[in-house]
């Protein structure tokens, strides 16, 4: 039999069940996967539930289950998936630690130690807990209908307590029980300040001053456009280096793509009210040679943005991009892009120009409709279309009548 240190290990794994999350409007079926961490001496369970497997969500479940039992073990020991090692070389049975997952082991100051391929034994406490996850956790919930993550991981919050806390084992203690009794206080402590994974980019400022990343758009001091930063990101922040010095930093961006951080007082003075060059003027006047369809689309672009200078080089991109040598189908595209009322971007710009190949696809401008109202005493101005009164349509024998 295995003997377990109190406070040494802490066993992780993917749990081989996935919970149903219902999309509750399309009612699109997608699958959760649940993370399973054990102590293997007092046998306290932690249970997270997550949309992918991906590295990401590893190192997040790592976080919380840190968090969960309120301190850390010596050594953590994973079943080798691929988000935890990996291949020194191609065909070579050494595997190590991802760096990913190393950054967040010493920041915990703990060891990374997977199991050992062919030894069930390192293990067993790992798939112990996955089992009692699959029949208490997955099996009990598998007839509930989910529409989010956060629900589903209110209801196994549930049943990881009622596990941990409410389930008497041979010796009439519970796992909590002997958690609180003879391990918790041989835990290292939790660090200051929780886990932020970090990454470093070298983004060129653009005309605009900012930085783009991960589809979203960062604020620099404008006299560095056009000049080479180094950026870090965290989960929470992103800050900008010009060499060694901060400029700024802003909170991370996430959700819909193409958003800016920017405050009304960095922008710089010559684009608060300017009517030459780089103006909403300047841009309408250029769009007018093309036509009123583009100059309306132009008009768009602008005003979707709260400062009106970040929207310029999108309308250069749309102006001379797409339309240098396309000026008839841009314009073409504008009237389609208005006529269906959908978002003015270069993307769906250019997806309707590859659309249009000939004079016949190119959409005509929308007129409204004629009107069937019938003016004041019969008589029809201008487009207006004529109806009859109901002793038109009388037959013989009706109008005599």
């Amino acid at each position: 039999m295995l003997h377990h240190e109190p406070g040494r290990a802490m066993l992780v794994d993917w749990a081989g069940d996935t919970i149903d999350l219902v999309d509750a409007v399309t009612g699109e079926v997608t699958w959760a996967v649940l993370f399973v961490a054990a102590l293997p001496f007092s046998g306290v369970l932690f249970c997270r539930a997550y949309a992918h497997m991906r590295s990401e969500a590893w190192l997040d479940a790592h976080v919380r289950a840190f968090s969960f039992y309120g301190g850390v073990v010596q050594i953590v020991v994973p079943d080798n998936p691929t988000t935890s090692t990996h291949q020194a070389r191609r065909g070579d049975a050494e595997r190590v630690v991802n760096a990913r997952y190393q950054q967040l082991a010493d920041h915990y100051q703990t060891a990374i130690v997977p199991a050992r391929a062919g030894r069930p034994r390192d293990k067993a406490a790992a798939e112990n807990a996955v089992n009692v996850v699959n029949k208490r956790v997955i099996g009990y919930l598998e007839v509930d209908v989910f529409t989010s993550l956060s629900e589903l991981n209110g209801a196994i919050g549930e049943r990881v307590r009622e596990i941990n806390r409410d389930m008497r084992r041979a010796d009439d203690t519970t796992r909590w029980e002997r958690f609180e009794a003879e391990e918790a206080a041989l835990l290292a402590a939790l660090p200051d300040a929780a886990f932020e994974e970090v990454s470093w980019k070298e983004l060129k400022a653009g005309r605009n001053y900012h930085v783009a990343a991960d589809t979203q758009r960062y604020f620099v001091p404008y006299r560095l456009a056009g000049r080479l930063l180094r950026v870090r990101f965290t989960q929470a922040t992103v800050t900008v280096f010009d060499g060694h010095d901060v400029v700024c930093e802003h909170r991370r961006l996430t959700g819909w793509k193409g958003q800016y951080s920017t405050l009304p007082e960095h922008v710089p003075p010559q684009h608060c009210n300017i009517d030459g060059l780089w103006s909403r003027r300047w841009f309408t006047d250029r769009a007018r040679s093309f036509g009123p369809a583009t100059v309306r689309v132009i008009e768009q672009i602008l005003d979707r943005h709260a400062i009106e200078a970040q929207g310029y080089l999108d309308c250069q991109n749309v102006l001379t991009g797409l339309g240098k040598q396309n000026r008839e189908r841009l314009e073409a595209a504008c009237q389609e892009l208005i006529n269906r009322g959908g978002q003015p971007t270069y993307t769906t710009l250019k997806r309707i120009m590859a659309s249009i190949d000939s004079d016949a696809k190119k959409p005509r401008a929308v007129t409204p409709a004629a009107s069937t109202r019938k003016r004041a005493g019969g008589a029809t101005v201008g487009p207006d279309v004529f109806v009859r009164d109901v002793s038109h349509y009388a037959t013989s024998g009706e109008a005599d009548r």
